[in-house]
């Protein structure tokens, strides 16, 4: 990556020139010696600031538009830095085309490893690709790169996730009509959170207890996008809704809007996840039912030491592994937490994710 050898040759021949002339009014042998010795030091000093050199991680990350990859970004940045190596951060912003070249970039300019989390989880095969040409290692960041020989994937159980999202609202509604506002249908989590919801109410559609009357992907997650659902859900079903389960608190938001639009706002039971402090705040004030916390900073942590660990060569080992339609991928899997107004402050707050003021700010 970096050409020190011809570095030391250069520094080292300075070094024996300038000792010549130095030595130009002594003997011979005199000169030599300490045109020998100047050229070690310089051989020696080229050698230091090879050592000294840091790995550099890079992270290709979707958006930095959402609040959520706001804190990954800064959380893994800061904890990489404490391990002693750099970080190059490139951000797409939902592009899939530029998240490519962004990473194309990163590879060419000689990262030590990757780090990705993906917009779409299909096209980002290529980004693995291209790394795996190169010599670096690609991990997966929370989002799974399907189709593809990625080496890790580091995330919490987004199945379980979805359970805890389709329990929490089902104790609150056992029967009616349910819709579901899910996310990105690029996004392979969308459909892991989907699976876990379907897990719990399987039975009880099963059953006849619940009518899933409206079933939908956001496009890009944007919250206008499943507003846009909610509304139409609504009108096809004259308001006659139970339950909401929306796949995040950014499309929790555009349902609430819905909701309020036609003074429901609050009867109505709504999931989300990610804890996100606008939806912490709609959990105390009634509005939003719960969240899925995800702790961000041992996600973080974790994903940074691994990469620095992969950075220098060494073998990671994990106890799971999940398949991404081309192969069992080293996974390792961090605990949700499920959390509503009961719980609130013993969790994300008390964790510091957000300050109680914040939390509380609407409430009187």
């Amino acid at each position: 990556m970096k050409h020190w050898g011809k570095m030391i040759g250069w520094l080292g021949l300075s070094a024996l020139l300038i000792a010549l002339m130095s030595s130009c009014s002594g003997s011979s042998g005199n000169g030599e010696s300490a045109a020998l010795s100047a050229g070690k030091q310089a051989g020696a000093k080229a050698q230091g600031d090879q050592q000294e050199q840091k790995l550099v991680v890079g992270l290709s990350i979707d958006t930095l538009e959402e609040e959520r990859w706001m804190k990954d970004r800064d959380l893994f940045k800061a904890a990489v830095e404490k391990l002693g190596a750099a970080v190059e951060v490139q951000a797409a912003n939902g592009d899939d085309a530029k998240q490519i070249a962004q990473a194309e970039n990163m590879i060419s300019q000689g990262v030590d490893v990757l780090v990705v989390v993906p917009h779409n989880a299909e096209a980002s095969a290529a980004i693995v690709a291209k790394a795996h040409q190169a010599g670096i290692k690609v991990i997966s960041y929370d989002r799974l790169i399907v189709g593809s020989d990625v080496d890790l994937y580091i995330s919490f159980d987004n199945e379980k996730a979805g359970e805890l999202q389709a329990k929490a609202i089902v104790a609150e509604a056992p029967h009616g009509n349910y819709v579901l506002i899910e996310g990105a249908d690029t996004d392979n989590n969308a459909h892991m959170f989907k699976q876990g919801q379907m897990n719990v109410l399987k039975p009880y559609v099963d059953k006849g207890d619940i009518r899933i009357v409206y079933d939908a992907f956001t496009k890009e997650w944007i919250p206008s996008n499943a507003r846009a659902n909610m509304d139409e859900a609504l009108m096809a079903n004259s308001n006659a809704i139970s339950a909401v389960l929306a796949a995040n608190d950014g499309t929790a938001g555009g349902v609430i809007q819905a909701l309020t639009g036609q003074g429901l706002a609050g009867r109505i039971p709504v999931s989300g996840q990610d804890a996100e402090l606008a939806a912490a705040q709609r959990i105390v004030e009634g509005t939003q039912t719960m969240t899925v916390y995800k702790p961000i900073p041992k996600l973080a942590e974790a994903a940074a030491e691994l990469a620095v660990r992969m950075a220098k060569g060494e073998t990671v080992h994990t106890d799971k592994t999940v398949f991404n339609k081309k192969i069992d991928v080293p996974a390792i899997l961090l605990e949700p937490i499920a959390v509503d107004k009961s719980n609130i402050d013993s969790t994300i707050i008390a964790d510091g994710f957000h300050k109680k003021e914040d939390v509380y700010r609407n409430v009187k």
